[in-house]
Protein backbone atom coordinates (compact mmCIF):
# COMPACT_ATOMS: atom_id res chain seq x y z
CA UNK A 1 0.00 0.00 0.00
CA UNK A 2 1.31 3.30 -0.60
CA UNK A 3 1.88 5.71 2.41
CA UNK A 4 0.50 8.57 0.02
CA UNK A 5 -3.26 9.14 -0.56
CA UNK A 6 -2.65 11.58 -3.24
CA UNK A 7 -0.20 12.32 -5.32
CA UNK A 8 0.15 15.10 -8.31
CA UNK A 9 2.78 15.31 -10.48
CA UNK A 10 3.34 18.70 -12.41
CA UNK A 11 -0.06 18.91 -13.74
CA UNK A 12 -1.77 21.45 -15.81
CA UNK A 13 -5.04 22.35 -17.16
CA UNK A 14 -6.33 24.82 -19.63
CA UNK A 15 -9.53 25.58 -20.79
CA UNK A 16 -10.77 27.10 -24.74
CA UNK A 17 -12.18 30.53 -24.75
CA UNK A 18 -16.03 30.19 -25.30
CA UNK A 19 -15.82 32.34 -28.62
CA UNK A 20 -12.09 32.22 -29.77
CA UNK A 21 -11.29 28.87 -28.70
CA UNK A 22 -7.84 30.10 -27.39
CA UNK A 23 -6.63 28.46 -24.38
CA UNK A 24 -5.92 29.47 -21.30
CA UNK A 25 -3.98 27.88 -18.57
CA UNK A 26 -5.93 27.97 -15.32
CA UNK A 27 -3.45 25.43 -13.43
CA UNK A 28 0.06 25.50 -14.14
CA UNK A 29 2.51 22.34 -13.84
CA UNK A 30 1.69 22.07 -9.98
CA UNK A 31 3.11 18.86 -8.09
CA UNK A 32 2.52 18.30 -4.25
CA UNK A 33 1.75 14.68 -2.32
CA UNK A 34 -1.09 14.09 0.74
CA UNK A 35 0.28 11.60 2.94
CA UNK A 36 -2.76 8.96 4.27
CA UNK A 37 -3.74 9.57 7.87
CA UNK A 38 -3.22 13.32 7.46
CA UNK A 39 -4.76 16.93 7.38
CA UNK A 40 -4.18 18.81 4.26
CA UNK A 41 -5.08 21.93 3.44
CA UNK A 42 -5.44 22.89 -0.11
CA UNK A 43 -5.77 27.05 0.26
CA UNK A 44 -5.39 30.27 -1.65
CA UNK A 45 -8.00 32.98 -2.95
CA UNK A 46 -11.25 32.48 -4.79
CA UNK A 47 -10.34 32.29 -8.45
CA UNK A 48 -7.22 30.27 -7.36
CA UNK A 49 -7.61 26.93 -9.17
CA UNK A 50 -8.51 24.85 -6.22
CA UNK A 51 -11.83 23.63 -7.50
CA UNK A 52 -10.92 22.65 -10.54
CA UNK A 53 -7.49 20.89 -8.80
CA UNK A 54 -10.13 19.06 -7.04
CA UNK A 55 -12.04 18.11 -10.20
CA UNK A 56 -9.10 16.63 -11.65
CA UNK A 57 -8.60 14.60 -8.42
CA UNK A 58 -11.98 13.40 -8.57
CA UNK A 59 -11.39 12.86 -12.80
CA UNK A 60 -14.99 15.00 -13.40
CA UNK A 61 -12.28 16.70 -15.42
CA UNK A 62 -9.03 15.36 -16.73
CA UNK A 63 -5.51 17.32 -16.76
CA UNK A 64 -4.00 18.78 -20.03
CA UNK A 65 -0.70 17.53 -18.50
CA UNK A 66 0.65 15.58 -15.73
CA UNK A 67 -0.61 12.75 -13.74
CA UNK A 68 -2.57 12.27 -10.55
CA UNK A 69 -2.68 8.96 -8.37
CA UNK A 70 -5.14 8.09 -5.64
CA UNK A 71 -4.89 5.70 -3.39
CA UNK A 72 -2.48 4.27 -5.18
CA UNK A 73 -4.51 4.18 -8.49
CA UNK A 74 -6.00 6.05 -11.34
CA UNK A 75 -8.90 8.34 -10.38
CA UNK A 76 -10.95 6.76 -12.62
CA UNK A 77 -10.80 3.63 -11.49
CA UNK A 78 -13.92 2.93 -9.65
CA UNK A 79 -12.80 0.82 -7.31
CA UNK A 80 -10.50 3.91 -5.95
CA UNK A 81 -13.42 6.42 -6.48
CA UNK A 82 -15.40 3.67 -4.03
CA UNK A 83 -13.19 4.81 -1.28
CA UNK A 84 -13.02 8.62 -1.64
CA UNK A 85 -15.81 10.45 0.18
CA UNK A 86 -16.54 14.15 -1.71
CA UNK A 87 -18.28 17.31 -0.24
CA UNK A 88 -18.38 19.95 -3.43
CA UNK A 89 -18.53 23.83 -2.72
CA UNK A 90 -22.47 24.02 -3.54
CA UNK A 91 -23.95 20.60 -2.70
CA UNK A 92 -27.04 19.85 -4.41
CA UNK A 93 -29.62 17.38 -2.66
CA UNK A 94 -32.98 16.72 -2.98
CA UNK A 95 -34.99 19.24 -0.82
CA UNK A 96 -38.44 16.92 -0.13
CA UNK A 97 -36.27 14.37 1.33
CA UNK A 98 -35.67 14.77 5.10
CA UNK A 99 -32.09 14.28 6.60
CA UNK A 100 -32.64 10.62 6.96
CA UNK A 101 -33.86 9.56 3.77
CA UNK A 102 -31.29 11.65 2.10
CA UNK A 103 -28.48 9.82 4.01
CA UNK A 104 -30.39 6.47 3.46
CA UNK A 105 -30.13 7.21 -0.79
CA UNK A 106 -26.45 7.78 -0.34
CA UNK A 107 -25.64 4.89 2.02
CA UNK A 108 -26.95 2.51 -0.55
CA UNK A 109 -25.51 4.72 -3.62
CA UNK A 110 -22.16 3.65 -1.66
CA UNK A 111 -22.64 0.39 -1.02
CA UNK A 112 -23.89 1.05 2.73
CA UNK A 113 -27.61 -0.29 3.29
CA UNK A 114 -27.50 0.10 7.43
CA UNK A 115 -30.01 2.16 8.75
CA UNK A 116 -27.28 2.17 11.76
CA UNK A 117 -24.72 4.24 10.13
CA UNK A 118 -27.12 6.90 8.57
CA UNK A 119 -27.87 7.01 12.80
CA UNK A 120 -24.25 7.57 13.61
CA UNK A 121 -23.29 9.68 10.73
CA UNK A 122 -26.41 11.79 11.67
CA UNK A 123 -25.31 11.98 15.68
CA UNK A 124 -21.49 12.76 13.84
CA UNK A 125 -23.19 15.87 12.36
CA UNK A 126 -25.88 17.07 15.19
CA UNK A 127 -28.86 16.71 13.39
CA UNK A 128 -29.98 13.00 14.57
CA UNK A 129 -33.36 15.31 15.99
CA UNK A 130 -33.81 16.69 12.77
CA UNK A 131 -33.71 13.24 11.04
CA UNK A 132 -37.05 13.76 9.72
CA UNK A 133 -36.88 17.40 8.65
CA UNK A 134 -36.87 17.95 5.10
CA UNK A 135 -34.36 19.45 3.39
CA UNK A 136 -36.43 22.23 2.65
CA UNK A 137 -36.47 23.26 5.86
CA UNK A 138 -32.32 23.03 6.68
CA UNK A 139 -30.01 26.48 7.19
CA UNK A 140 -27.01 26.73 5.40
CA UNK A 141 -25.16 25.19 8.01
CA UNK A 142 -27.14 22.23 8.56
CA UNK A 143 -27.13 21.57 4.39
CA UNK A 144 -23.59 21.56 4.85
CA UNK A 145 -23.29 19.27 7.85
CA UNK A 146 -25.67 16.73 5.68
CA UNK A 147 -23.68 17.22 3.02
CA UNK A 148 -20.47 16.60 5.34
CA UNK A 149 -22.27 13.36 6.65
CA UNK A 150 -22.62 11.86 2.81
CA UNK A 151 -19.18 12.51 2.26
CA UNK A 152 -18.36 10.07 4.86
CA UNK A 153 -21.20 7.57 4.91
CA UNK A 154 -19.10 5.09 2.61
CA UNK A 155 -16.16 2.90 3.35
CA UNK A 156 -14.34 6.25 3.14
CA UNK A 157 -10.70 6.35 3.36
CA UNK A 158 -9.99 9.66 1.78
CA UNK A 159 -12.52 12.61 1.90
CA UNK A 160 -12.42 15.77 -0.35
CA UNK A 161 -13.91 19.07 0.82
CA UNK A 162 -13.97 22.03 -1.48
CA UNK A 163 -14.64 24.84 0.99
CA UNK A 164 -16.48 23.04 3.64
CA UNK A 165 -17.00 26.25 5.80
CA UNK A 166 -17.71 28.40 3.69
CA UNK A 167 -21.08 30.50 4.62
CA UNK A 168 -20.86 29.07 8.30
CA UNK A 169 -21.56 30.71 11.34
CA UNK A 170 -18.68 30.48 14.13
CA UNK A 171 -20.35 27.41 15.98
CA UNK A 172 -21.15 25.88 12.54
CA UNK A 173 -17.10 26.18 11.25
CA UNK A 174 -16.34 24.97 14.84
CA UNK A 175 -18.62 21.81 14.56
CA UNK A 176 -17.73 21.27 11.09
CA UNK A 177 -13.80 21.55 11.93
CA UNK A 178 -14.50 18.74 15.12
CA UNK A 179 -15.88 16.33 12.77
CA UNK A 180 -12.56 16.82 10.66
CA UNK A 181 -10.29 16.19 13.39
CA UNK A 182 -12.58 13.40 14.66
CA UNK A 183 -12.21 11.52 11.30
CA UNK A 184 -8.59 12.28 10.81
CA UNK A 185 -8.14 10.50 14.47
CA UNK A 186 -9.74 7.82 12.68
CA UNK A 187 -7.41 7.22 10.21
CA UNK A 188 -8.80 9.13 7.56
CA UNK A 189 -6.98 11.07 5.36
CA UNK A 190 -8.83 14.58 5.06
CA UNK A 191 -8.17 17.08 2.09
CA UNK A 192 -10.09 20.23 2.01
CA UNK A 193 -9.93 23.55 -0.02
CA UNK A 194 -10.36 27.21 2.02
CA UNK A 195 -9.98 30.41 1.39
CA UNK A 196 -10.28 30.67 5.93
CA UNK A 197 -6.77 30.50 6.75
CA UNK A 198 -7.35 30.98 10.41
CA UNK A 199 -9.35 27.07 10.12
CA UNK A 200 -6.73 26.06 8.06
CA UNK A 201 -4.31 26.53 10.98
CA UNK A 202 -6.34 25.29 13.54
CA UNK A 203 -6.46 21.93 12.37
CA UNK A 204 -4.03 20.96 9.55
CA UNK A 205 -0.91 19.01 9.46
CA UNK A 206 -0.06 20.62 6.26
CA UNK A 207 -1.41 22.70 3.66
CA UNK A 208 -0.31 23.46 0.20
CA UNK A 209 -0.94 27.79 -0.93
CA UNK A 210 -2.03 28.16 -4.43
CA UNK A 211 -2.21 31.85 -6.14
CA UNK A 212 -3.19 32.36 -9.43
CA UNK A 213 -2.85 28.19 -10.47
CA UNK A 214 0.62 28.11 -8.78
CA UNK A 215 1.50 26.57 -5.84
CA UNK A 216 3.49 29.12 -4.46
CA UNK A 217 4.28 27.33 -0.85
CA UNK A 218 4.23 23.78 1.09
CA UNK A 219 4.88 22.72 4.21
CA UNK A 220 4.10 21.88 7.95
CA UNK A 221 1.74 24.00 9.42
CA UNK A 222 3.55 24.80 12.72
CA UNK A 223 6.82 25.58 10.70
CA UNK A 224 5.41 28.13 8.65
CA UNK A 225 3.54 29.49 11.61
CA UNK A 226 6.91 29.45 13.16
CA UNK A 227 8.80 31.61 10.07
CA UNK A 228 6.17 33.76 10.24
CA UNK A 229 7.26 35.15 13.20
CA UNK A 230 7.01 38.75 14.30
CA UNK A 231 10.43 39.54 16.24
CA UNK A 232 8.65 41.52 18.74
CA UNK A 233 7.03 41.26 21.79
CA UNK A 234 4.09 42.76 23.67
CA UNK A 235 5.11 44.30 26.78
CA UNK A 236 3.27 45.48 30.12
CA UNK A 237 5.30 47.20 32.86
CA UNK A 238 3.69 48.89 35.84
CA UNK A 239 4.50 52.30 37.72
CA UNK A 240 5.25 55.88 37.42
CA UNK A 241 7.95 57.88 36.42
CA UNK A 242 9.94 58.49 32.66
CA UNK A 243 10.03 55.32 30.87
CA UNK A 244 13.33 54.32 29.61
CA UNK A 245 13.70 55.61 25.58
CA UNK A 246 12.72 52.06 23.95
CA UNK A 247 9.42 52.37 26.00
CA UNK A 248 8.42 56.09 25.26
CA UNK A 249 6.01 55.41 22.41
CA UNK A 250 4.60 52.90 25.11
CA UNK A 251 0.30 53.54 25.77
CA UNK A 252 -0.54 54.63 29.33
CA UNK A 253 -3.50 52.36 31.11
CA UNK A 254 -5.93 52.49 33.89
CA UNK A 255 -3.97 51.29 37.14
CA UNK A 256 -0.54 52.99 36.55
CA UNK A 257 0.17 50.56 33.43
CA UNK A 258 1.91 50.97 30.52
CA UNK A 259 1.62 48.72 27.14
CA UNK A 260 3.41 48.89 23.93
CA UNK A 261 5.69 46.55 21.45
CA UNK A 262 9.38 46.33 21.71
CA UNK A 263 11.85 44.53 18.93
CA UNK A 264 13.13 41.67 20.28
CA UNK A 265 16.68 42.60 19.95
CA UNK A 266 16.48 45.49 21.83
CA UNK A 267 13.50 43.83 24.34
CA UNK A 268 16.26 42.61 27.20
CA UNK A 269 18.03 46.12 27.60
CA UNK A 270 14.47 47.86 27.46
CA UNK A 271 13.58 45.47 30.33
CA UNK A 272 16.58 46.02 32.56
CA UNK A 273 16.06 49.94 31.87
CA UNK A 274 12.67 49.36 33.07
CA UNK A 275 13.25 48.41 36.10
CA UNK A 276 16.35 50.20 36.96
CA UNK A 277 13.94 53.66 36.37
CA UNK A 278 11.42 51.48 39.38
CA UNK A 279 8.84 49.98 36.79
CA UNK A 280 7.57 46.78 37.27
CA UNK A 281 7.24 43.81 34.27
CA UNK A 282 3.67 42.98 34.25
CA UNK A 283 3.83 40.51 31.54
CA UNK A 284 6.27 40.35 27.81
CA UNK A 285 3.87 38.16 24.91
CA UNK A 286 6.01 36.95 22.11
CA UNK A 287 4.12 38.40 18.76
CA UNK A 288 3.13 35.31 17.31
CA UNK A 289 2.89 34.99 12.95
CA UNK A 290 0.26 33.44 10.91
CA UNK A 291 -0.39 31.52 8.35
CA UNK A 292 -1.32 34.75 6.48
CA UNK A 293 1.48 36.61 7.04
CA UNK A 294 3.11 33.27 5.49
CA UNK A 295 1.22 33.24 3.25
CA UNK A 296 1.11 37.02 2.00
CA UNK A 297 4.97 36.46 2.16
CA UNK A 298 5.10 33.49 0.17
CA UNK A 299 3.27 35.35 -2.72
CA UNK A 300 5.09 38.35 -3.11
CA UNK A 301 8.39 35.99 -3.20
CA UNK A 302 7.01 33.70 -5.98
CA UNK A 303 5.53 36.59 -7.94
CA UNK A 304 8.40 38.81 -7.57
CA UNK A 305 10.63 35.44 -8.80
CA UNK A 306 8.15 34.68 -11.65
CA UNK A 307 8.11 38.11 -13.35
CA UNK A 308 12.51 38.28 -12.69
CA UNK A 309 12.05 34.73 -14.75
CA UNK A 310 9.59 36.17 -17.12
CA UNK A 311 11.66 38.95 -17.78
CA UNK A 312 14.81 37.50 -18.86
CA UNK A 313 12.98 34.75 -21.18
CA UNK A 314 11.83 38.02 -22.99
CA UNK A 315 15.17 39.53 -23.45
Amino acid sequence: MSAQAIVVEAVSKSFAHDWTLKKKEVVHAISFQVARGECFGFVGPNGAGKTTTIKMLLDIIRPSAGAITLLGGRPSDPKVRARVGFLPERPYFYEHLTAEETLTLYARLSGVDDRRRVREMLALVGLDAARDVALRRFSKGMLQRIGLAQALIGDTELAILDEPMSGLDPVGRRHVREIILQQRAAGRTMFFSSHILSDVEAICDRVAMVHEGRIMLTGDVHDLVARAGKNESDVTVRGQGTLPPAMAHFSARPGDHHEGVVGNAALQAALDAAMRAGFAIVSVTPKRGSLEDEFLRGIGESLSALATKEAEAVK
